[in-house]
């Protein structure tokens, strides 16, 4: 009796603080009687989606499989309830009921685990826009002059894109081909009819578009912000305004309803980049941020900006796992009380993007770091102070100012950088882009490691998928290279002997090809050297004012190639072969030296070093071999570094 009496009590309650909500969460148990298997995943992932697994080495798992149909075939018979949005990484769907007496019905049900409110029963309008906060201000400059050598004349934009070096990108191919976005936001308005974006339809890189809070395919006719995010990454209005990565292909999804702030937004983003990740999408661009709602019962913490509690911030975190890229803007309240990062910036695996100006300097209103865990976040920082996007009116170029611009210049730029190392994971890519940063080795909590160099992150990628070989054979040293590079790139070879000690250019390698892994091969001969090894290293030289050494290798000689004496001495050893564990090694000179024994085996490694005082006449050395295997050896006498004379012999 008593707990039917806690049980009708807990309804009561359920029931009066729930009738002002008309949207809700339902939790289900597991995924159970399933019509999908994840042995055949191209029933729910696009091949594109695959094969961004398979290039990562990313395994499906139950994540990926589809909420179970028979449960929502159970949900949906139910009176006066909708089905809104499904996410199959939460196990979880949001709807809408008419009468809040349907969530006992739902709760009867033996697969859901819970029902949480989400919304208001009807649509409140926020005096903010609270996700974003950004400023438009009028343009009233002449556009700058550009580089004569730069493939794009940016216009405007050029200090934005500058900034990051991504002019070196455009001017080597990475403008965005073969790579897809989504942008998730709050509408894209008229991004269908501004000049700004003639480019991207007539090249037809508007994928799809959806609208997730209304459930419908346009997105032109809403709220304008998002189409500002895209102009500052898609806009291609040549002398006027260039965008970070203007050739990409773009999913446009609309999340957010501009005129609320509930956390069905939140869910919204969840299910819009599990959309994303099943079509095969790269990188989103997610300039939207969550810590105060419409109603106050869902405020988040900052102990919840701990980087995997929120909603969004697990969203986060799995669409990184299953390979995609999440570029999120750090939020706009660095001035106000709260100032700390919004959600899902502070998600672990979320590249979260600061707000500087074209000078570097920080701007005020950039959300503060780290997340509640310790992270550093913001990550890096990208010009969203007077920011360059489209106006509303003819797509021209304006000023618009929030890290929700800062978001996607980065994202254009992370793409670029990723077009041309698609090899690279996703975590590997942000890596590079955070080491490149102008902070990196004291990172803060307003922009975190800094400004990126796309430049820098290009070689620092460019070193570590770099290949090389080097091997000694008859006198010759024969070095093979893999280098991803391109007809605008060449590799010179420079050498330094062991009895030298500068390095001196003794080659040049270029293929005339398209950027890409190529093979390249070079033989050195060396045997009037005297000497007894040789260090190269390799310099790539992009063109006057860029080059860098991808790695170098060190070669010892283990033959008997030039012995010539410089100080016509006369030395031999005894006996050869060698059956006990000495040998002589017997100097009849002219002169007395100090010099060097060293003795190679066949392989170039080292077996053993020692200097000598040789005197005027006749010397008899007895040198140990009994730690030393049976085989072939070099034993040579190294005089002020040069090899004066080699002998080689068999050790029994």
């Amino acid at each position: 009796m008593k707990k039917l009496f806690l049980s009708g009590c807990f309804l009561f309650c359920l029931h009066t603080t729930y009738a002002q909500y008309s949207r809700y969460i339902v939790q289900f148990k597991d995924k159970n009687n399933n019509t999908f298997s994840i042995s055949n995943p191209s029933e729910f992932l696009s091949q594109k989606a695959l094969q961004r697994r398979s290039r990562y080495g990313i395994n499906i798992d139950s994540s990926d499989l589809p909420v179970s149909s028979t449960y929502l075939n159970q949900l949906q018979s139910l009176n006066n309830l909708t089905i809104l949005n499904i996410s199959k990484w939460l196990n979880q769907v949001s709807i809408l009921i008419a009468d809040t007496s349907t969530i006992n019905q739902i709760n009867q049900l033996g697969f859901v685990q819970s029902v949480s409110p989400i919304a208001s029963k009807q649509q409140v309008l926020s005096k903010k826009f609270s996700k974003n906060n950004d400023a438009i201000t009028p343009f009233n400059k002449n556009y700058t002059s550009q580089s004569v050598n730069d493939y794009y004349n940016y216009g405007l934009s050029s200090a934005q894109v500058k900034i990051h070096k991504g002019d070196f990108l455009h001017n080597h191919g990475f403008r965005g081909e073969t790579m897809q976005m989504a942008i998730l936001d709050a509408g894209f308005y008229h991004y269908d009819l501004l000049p700004t974006f003639d480019s991207i339809r007539l090249n037809n890189q508007i994928l799809g578009t959806w609208d997730f809070v209304d459930n419908e395919i346009s997105v032109s006719e809403d709220y304008n912000h998002g189409m500002h995010c895209l102009s500052a990454i898609s806009a291609n209005l040549p002398g006027r305004f260039i965008g970070t990565a203007p050739k990409t292909s773009f999913y446009l999804f609309r999340t957010e309803d501009a005129y609320t702030e509930y956390p069905i937004e939140e869910h919204n983003l969840v299910v819009a980049a599990e959309r994303a990740d099943s079509l095969g999408v790269d990188i989103c661009s997610i300039s939207l941020g969550y810590t105060e709602f419409d109603d106050t019962i869902f405020n988040h913490t900052y102990q919840e900006m701990d980087g995997h509690s929120t909603m969004s911030a697990k969203a986060m975190n799995i669409a990184s796992r299953k390979g995609m890229l999440m570029v999120v803007a750090a939020g706009n309240e660095g001035a106000t009380s709260w100032h700390y990062i919004s959600t899902p910036a502070d998600a672990d695996s979320a590249f979260a993007i600061g707000a500087v100006d074209t000078l570097g300097r920080v701007a005020s209103f950039s959300s503060y770091g780290p997340s509640s865990d310790g992270d550093i976040k913001p990550n890096v920082a990208a010009v969203g102070s007077r920011a360059v996007v489209a106006n509303d009116t003819d797509g021209s170029p304006t000023y618009g100012s929030g890290t929700s611009y800062a978001c996607p210049n980065m994202a254009g730029i992370t793409t670029c950088l990723w077009q041309a190392f698609p090899e690279a994971s996703n975590m590997t890519i942000i890596d590079a882009l955070q080491k490149s940063g102008s902070k990196y080795s004291n990172p803060d909590n307003r922009i975190g490691y800094g400004i990126p160099n796309a430049k820098k992150a290009f070689v620092s990628l460019q070193k570590k998928y770099f290949q090389h070989q080097a091997a000694f054979n008859n006198c010759k040293d024969y070095i093979n290279l893999v280098v991803k590079s391109d007809s605008t790139m060449s590799i010179n070879i420079e050498r330094r002997f062991s009895f030298e000690s500068n390095y001196s250019t003794i080659g040049s390698l270029k293929n005339d090809s398209a950027f890409g892994f190529h093979s390249f091969s070079f033989v050195d001969d060396v045997s009037q050297s005297n000497a007894i090894s040789a260090t190269y290293r390799y310099k790539l030289q992009i063109n006057a004012d860029t080059s860098y050494y991808l790695d170098s290798n060190y070669i010892a000689f283990s033959e008997n190639c030039n012995s010539t004496s410089n100080t016509n001495l006369g030395f031999s050893i005894y006996p050869n072969p060698i059956a006990q564990n000495t040998v002589t090694l017997t100097a009849n000179l002219t002169n007395s030296i100090d010099a060097t024994v060293l003795i190679y085996n066949t392989a170039g490694q080292k077996v053993y070093q020692n200097n000598f005082s040789f005197s005027q006449g006749k010397t008899n050395l007895d040198i140990p071999l009994k730690k030393i295997p049976a085989g072939f050896y070099f034993l040579n006498i190294i005089d002020q570094g040069k090899k004066i004379w080699s002998e080689r012999f068999l050790k029994d």
